[in-house]
């Protein structure tokens, strides 16, 4: 059996360079579609701030960019080095979408964000603007393929286990691609994309606008980055909201922790607004609920019941009983292939294959698993609540607050008002970190509520992790680390470099320093 420590810092591995990776991607999906609208505007009305507008924008996104791709190609790698078994046992399915993701939509985005950069001159308007909606296009296709591939990992449709191979095989390519849980996860992801990219503009333009320089550059750049931070926000909220559907549906035990439900409320269930959850005594010490509201979120309906974490568990604890019979079934399997009755047991448990194989973290064999064993496997089928609580009721009230700026930004600019307000423009520039915090929560709570799957009721993930040392995970974790860190810290120097310099920087003489009394008394 493979150690917890090695399977823990594996997972701290791949933990680190992907939220490192996701600081860079959601600039990456929502900038580019600003860049699109802002060129869209030139194109229609010949206004030549607003190629500039693009020029200046792009030249940010082309940074963020970069470094975007730069930390993003070690991940994949990882499932071959620290995850090796996952690879071999689900290789088939999984790696088609991260395959199509890398021959379409990378090609696709990395071969026309040079023509963007170097199309200015040797492009028509329209031809430049075919370039960036197709770069947007390409880089949301990307998006779409890593979402999918994740998706399946949360719940694995369209596969079945071959107990001949070993393993995972596809069977239905269109039912992975239309997985309910990617399709939401894909919407809800791209939609906080495009609300960072809003909030990075509307916050350098803010500090524009406080500055007293660049005016009318910073006015439109604020405007379009309200609207558009509007839209997006209230997509969130809407795409959130069927994303939650979804893991009521396909993962009730990570619809519990995150509403820190210890036993099955009558329908509809209420909401828990704020809680004190206690998971050494499984109960909330005090709580703050709200009748009906989670029962309508997560059902859909007034009638359906959402199950308990104590409910789960004894569903689970029952799944693994038959896991039991499935995995003892399986290895007899491999033994004496043409075994009748071996077949027949596993046929009819294979669904709870997956449920047998948490044991194999305690025992080497299943059927030596005392009840304490399995009672230490189904605590485990359920992830700490604490941490799932809080992570989703920040990142909710980061994406509210978010949403009632973008809403007072945006209604500021109807009344030409935006630069009168310094209030306003100062609470924009402090509200810079929000989004990229509020993704970073929503991974936590998307892929710590998985655990301990890899793929969701199908391989746990302490028989997933290849067989290192140890010492080399922590060699690797401090070189990933500090290589990252290197990248994040030239990244933050770049961005601040020429959003400082401002449009000035484009070099076309049409934007110096603009006087201190033709706008807002400088007060930043």
């Amino acid at each position: 059996m493979i150690s917890e420590q090695l399977v823990d810092l594996s997972r701290l591995q791949f933990a680190a360079t992907a939220l490192y990776h996701f600081l860079f991607v959601p600039l990456t999906l929502g900038m580019v579609w600003l860049l699109v609208i802002m060129e869209s505007v030139y194109v229609m009305t010949g206004k030549v701030v607003w190629k500039d507008m693009t020029r200046f924008w792009g030249k940010l996104f082309g940074i963020n960019f970069a470094l975007g791709v730069t930390t993003g190609i070690t991940l994949e790698f990882q499932f071959g080095t620290n995850w090796a078994y996952y690879s071999h046992y689900v290789g088939d399915i999984f790696g088609a979408p991260l395959a199509i993701e890398g021959l379409m939509a990378f090609f696709l985005e990395s071969t026309f964000i040079g023509l963007f950069f170097f199309g200015w001159d040797r492009l028509s308007r329209t031809q430049h603007l075919m370039v960036t909606t197709l770069m947007a296009i390409g880089t949301n296709l990307s998006a779409l393929w890593i979402l999918i591939a994740n998706g399946w990992m949360q719940n694995p449709v369209g596969a079945e286990f071959n107990y001949q191979t070993m393993r995972m095989e596809m069977v239905d390519f269109w039912a992975i691609v239309f997985n309910p849980d990617a399709q939401a996860k894909f919407v809800h992801t791209v939609s906080a994309g495009y609300v960072t990219g809003a909030m990075f503009m509307l916050s350098v333009s803010s500090w524009y606008l406080l500055k007293g320089r660049d005016i009318e550059f910073a006015k439109r750049s604020f405007r379009v980055a309200a609207a558009f931070g509007l839209a997006s926000s209230l997509s969130v909220i809407v795409l959130g909201d069927e994303s939650g559907y979804t893991v009521g549906e396909a993962q009730q035990t990570k619809m519990a922790a995150i509403e820190a439900m210890w036993e099955t409320q009558p329908a509809p269930a209420p909401f828990t607004a704020i809680a004190w959850p206690n998971d050494m005594e499984q109960k909330n010490d005090w709580a703050v609920e709200i009748p009906w509201v989670m029962g309508l979120i997560g059902t859909r309906s007034i009638h359906k019941e959402i199950p308990g974490i104590r409910e789960i568990k004894a569903k689970n604890r029952e799944r693994i009983e038959r896991g039991i019979v499935a995995v003892t079934a399986l290895e007899e399997l491999r033994k004496h292939r043409d075994s009748a009755s071996a077949k027949e047991a596993f046929d009819r448990y294979k669904a709870d294959l997956g449920f047998g194989l948490l044991l194999k973290k305690y025992v080497v064999d299943v059927r030596s698993a005392t009840p304490e064993i399995i009672t230490r496997a189904v605590d485990d089928t359920v992830p700490r609540v604490t941490p799932m609580f809080w992570s989703f009721r920040l990142m909710v009230g980061l994406g509210t607050a978010m949403l009632v700026l973008f809403g007072l930004s945006f209604w500021s600019t109807l009344k030409s008002s935006c630069a009168q307000k310094p209030w306003l423009l100062r609470w924009a520039i402090w509200m810079l970190p929000a989004p990229w915090l509020a993704c970073e929560l929503g991974w936590v709570v998307a892929e710590y509520g998985r655990q301990p799957w890899t793929i969701y009721g199908v391989l746990p993930t302490h028989l997933s992790a290849s067989t290192l040392s140890i010492g080399s995970l922590y060699g690797s974790l401090a070189g990933f680390i500090g290589f990252y860190t290197v990248l994040l810290v030239v990244e933050i120097y770049l961005m601040q470099k020429f959003a400082r310099q401002g449009p000035g920087s484009l070099g076309t003489g049409r934007y110096e320093r603009e006087a201190v009394h033709h706008a807002v008394p400088s007060i930043a």
